[in-house]
């Protein structure tokens, strides 16, 4: 097994569960706040010039997590979060030397329940606003009301989004359409209903942003408040960034450098032939740059921040409606990513016009690696990839009733696999060990319960990833990590959180004890993927 408890974190857990009770008269509300594409440093509190006044309150009110993890990508991530398990236990996400119609990528097995159904016994009412990105429909996974907004190319005039499950007219320029305020006024509106037919339930609000994921698409309006800011490049705005997170967050170890030779994980070189002579595909230095591109970078930046500044605004109308309930002290709200900035560079949907306005619905621009290198701040690498950069997020905590701190760090490391078990403790529940006649494997994530009240360690064996070919494993502040096709390097994150320092060759007995462990998860999850279903 992955996971194991120590007595004495059993002990605390059951401390801090009995002191919820107290604080707390009532079962909590959840409002969990997935962004896309978001990267370690793109929010205020965590080192970012972005303007986030509501996520930056809540983390001032709340918590912040520094050691929070995804699974680098989009869907892997999203069914660890909804499931509690990694994505290769729930056939969400490949793995090596397992054939990918055997259940390795696609559908989810009957066991695999999602946090809908687990909250339900508990008197859970629980909505759906935004991106999907696993099997299933919303509806089907337990939500009982959802908005699906499936059309990740078009935040102006989208043709595929659905209301509870059924299709909704496509949307026009004429329609004055904004996929973030959108996605917020479901939200905003399922709140409201609840509050009128549903009021003695408590809630479990799932707000899945499609921001600021590609394309880099913002009112002119919002883009205009960041009309200038970007003009010194992301090597300054690495350092910039990189000091105030020193201030805020207290990380270890250094900096970390541009990688030149690093692009995008895929190779579309008609999609850079079309975008024209502005722009870049690899980390290098801004004073390389031409004036051209110099200039093109910064409008994609400029875009970028105001994606990100928007669904801070909207996230902030959400918290005002849950607050005009009365609900907003019993309401635990989490916010975190669904992975690192993404080096990507592609055109899809209706193609890229270079003659369109940078941002409007004729543009279709990419992040890139330059800016990427800059919203993962001071990791090295991007989404897709499993060193720092492609999977460490911020993480904000926020519930009144229940946490007496207010700005303080949380150092243990976490990841998405602990949310759904945390959740249904705070929600007076039990992980289950069956669901219709199935035994449920064990569930690897750790409830952070005890996170919340004290700065403590939540103990376990180990976290696992592998996403694509690119592998990782952390055992406490030892990291194994290697790209695809690429020996293993090993860090000390205690003491060099951005991989600066590979310690591989000096330590290779450590390397061989984690790559032992690496392979023995991978086994575990291999024959459950091959293993028949298992009746009781």
């Amino acid at each position: 097994m992955i996971c194991y408890l120590s007595r004495a974190y059993f002990l605390v857990s059951v401390l801090f569960a009995t002191s919820v009770n107290a604080w707390a008269a009532k079962q909590p509300n959840f409002l969990v706040i997935l962004a896309d594409d978001l990267g370690y440093s793109d929010l205020g509190c965590y080192g970012s010039e972005i303007s986030t006044p509501n996520l930056d309150a809540l983390a001032e009110n709340g918590l912040k997590f520094t050691q929070f993890y995804n699974c680098g990508r989009c869907w892997p991530t999203r069914a660890s979060l909804l499931s509690g398990y990694y994505p290769q236990q729930v056939g969400r996400d490949a793995l090596p030397g397992v054939d990918n119609n055997a259940r390795s990528r696609g559908k989810r097995p009957s066991w695999a329940r999602l946090l809908p159904h687990m909250l339900k016994p508990r008197g859970y009412r629980s909505y759906h606003s935004g991106k999907w990105h696993i099997d299933g429909s919303p509806m089907g996974g337990g939500f009982d009301h959802s908005y699906y907004f499936n059309d990740y190319d078009h935040y102006f005039t989208p043709t595929l989004h659905y209301l509870d499950d059924r299709q909704l007219p496509a949307k026009s320029l004429t329609d004055n359409f904004y996929a973030t305020t959108v996605i917020a006024d479901y939200a905003i509106e399922f709140l409201k209903q609840h509050e009128e037919q549903h009021p003695d339930q408590p809630f479990f609000e799932y707000l899945a942003f499609i921001a600021p994921h590609f394309p880099l698409q913002a009112p002119a309006e919002d883009i205009a408040r960041y009309q200038g800011r970007y003009g010194s490049g992301w090597d300054e705005l690495r350092k910039e960034r990189w000091v105030k997170i020193q201030k805020l967050l207290g990380l270890p170890g250094e900096l970390s450098s541009l990688e030149p030779e690093i692009g995008p994980p895929y190779d579309f070189p008609e999609a850079i032939e079309q975008l024209g002579a502005g722009e870049v595909n690899r980390e290098l230095a801004w004073d390389s740059l031409t004036t051209e591109q110099q200039e093109f970078q910064a409008a994609k930046m400029e875009i970028h921040a105001a994606m990100v500044d928007r669904m801070d605004r909207e996230i902030g109308r959400v918290i005002d409606q849950i607050r005009e309930m009365g609900q907003l002290d019993n309401t635990v709200i989490l916010f975190f990513s669904d992975n690192g900035g993404s080096a990507e560079i592609m055109v899809r949907g209706d193609g890229h016009d270079p003659e369109a306005m940078p941002g409007s619905q004729d543009s279709f621009l990419c992040l890139g690696p330059g800016w990427s290198s800059a919203s993962n701040t001071p990791f090295r690498r991007h989404k897709t990839w499993v060193h720092e950069g492609g999977i460490a997020t911020p993480l904000v905590v926020h519930w009144p009733d229940g946490i007496h701190a207010s700005g303080e760090l949380r150092h243990t490391p976490a990841h998405v696999i602990d949310l759904a078990p945390t959740i249904v403790g705070l929600a007076g529940g039990e992980w289950p060990s069956e669901y219709a006649d199935e035994h449920l494997p064990p569930n690897p994530g750790r409830n952070l319960a005890a996170a919340l009240g004290t700065d403590v360690i939540i103990p376990r064996d180990a976290l696992w990833w592998y996403h694509e070919g690119n592998r990782a494993l952390r055992k406490d502040n030892w990291k194994i990590v290697a790209a695809k096709g690429d020996p293993w390097e090993l860090y000390d994150l205690g003491t060099d959180r951005a991989e600066n320092h590979d310690l591989a060759e000096e330590n290779p007995e450590m390397v061989k004890k984690l790559k032992a462990k690496w392979i023995e998860v991978r086994e575990e999850f291999t024959n459950l993927l091959q293993a028949p279903n298992t009746k009781k």
